[in-house]
């Protein structure tokens, strides 16, 4: 079940790389994933997803860790059980989450809400995450490595496997990097490009193309929800949207870009975590 997918994959003049994925992870992991500030994300919620809903993706399917280490000083668990001992604890695992779906069944049924109920179901959770960055160097330094706990490790390995396999297309500025969006679905009728974009973050915000039903979505509906979540100051959805800049090194004879943020020693300019590219988000803020 750990998975990753190349959803947007964008490649400047300037040679800058901007890669979205969608990622399939234990929700154990994800503080962990959450620590790295050069990446853009978003994830499926505990506070949005019914009861109903996670209850049978614990029950069906629990997440359970892929390596069972023997405890030993320090972070990282090198030896692991023996098969035998294994088992037990697979079975004990098992036994934990089963015991969790019931008690959260009791507390569904007593009309607690699911902002609560879904709580002591996250260790056997599997999230849905979104993540965009041009930044993936110091990542995959830290989580390909021996000592990154295994399940963070596995997850690294399918990210870099889908980028390498993905060839990124060429976007200059004024073309946009949309997750989810294909702007053929536009009409030119009206404003295509700022419906695109639209579009693009409420699907973000969900982390699916598709609706939470899994029905397909609709423009209006799409639009609708991003201006909710632009008057609503709910930002990050947003981020994952950019263009290029059109200057994305400072010859110290020309203005800023709107959008851009900062420079770094290598005269880079940058949009928040974004280098050479203006993120959305800093568009509206600024």
């Amino acid at each position: 079940m750990i998975s990753a997918k190349v959803i947007c994959d964008s490649i400047s003049p300037s040679g800058v790389r901007l890669t979205t994925m969608e990622l399939n992870y234990p929700r154990f992991i994800h503080s962990e994933f959450m620590t790295h500030r050069m990446l853009s994300r978003n994830a499926s919620s505990s506070r949005a997803i019914p009861v109903e809903k996670m209850l049978k993706q614990v029950q069906e399917n629990p997440a359970m860790p892929i390596h069972w280490g023997k405890n030993q000083a320090g972070m990282q668990a090198r030896e692991e059980l023996s098969e035998i001992e294994i088992d037990v604890v697979k079975s004990d695992w098992n036994y934990a989450s089963k015991r969790m779906t019931e008690i959260a069944t009791l507390m569904s049924e007593m009309d607690l809400h699911k902002q609560i109920v879904n709580r002591i179901l996250e260790p056997f959770q599997w999230i849905k995450v979104i993540v965009t960055a041009t930044e993936w160097d110091n990542f995959f330094k830290l989580r390909l490595h021996k000592d990154a706990q295994p399940e963070m490790m596995v997850l690294a390995e399918h990210m870099k496997k889908a980028m390498d396999e993905s060839i990124p297309v060429e976007l200059h500025p004024g073309e946009w990097h949309l997750p989810y969006v294909d702007l053929a679905d536009f009409d030119d009728s009206g404003d295509p490009i700022t419906e695109a974009i639209k579009c693009s973050v409420a699907r973000c915000a969900r982390i699916s193309f598709l609706n939470h039903d899994n029905s397909t979505p609709n423009i209006e509906k799409d639009i609708a929800l991003a201006d909710k979540l632009l008057e609503a100051g709910h930002m990050s959805p947003f981020e994952h949207i950019a263009t290029p800049m059109n200057f994305a090194k400072d010859t110290f004879e020309l203005a800023w870009e709107n959008g851009v943020t900062q420079k770094d020693r290598d005269n880079n300019f940058w949009s928040s975590n974004f280098r050479g590219y203006i993120m959305y988000r800093n568009l509206l803020c600024t």
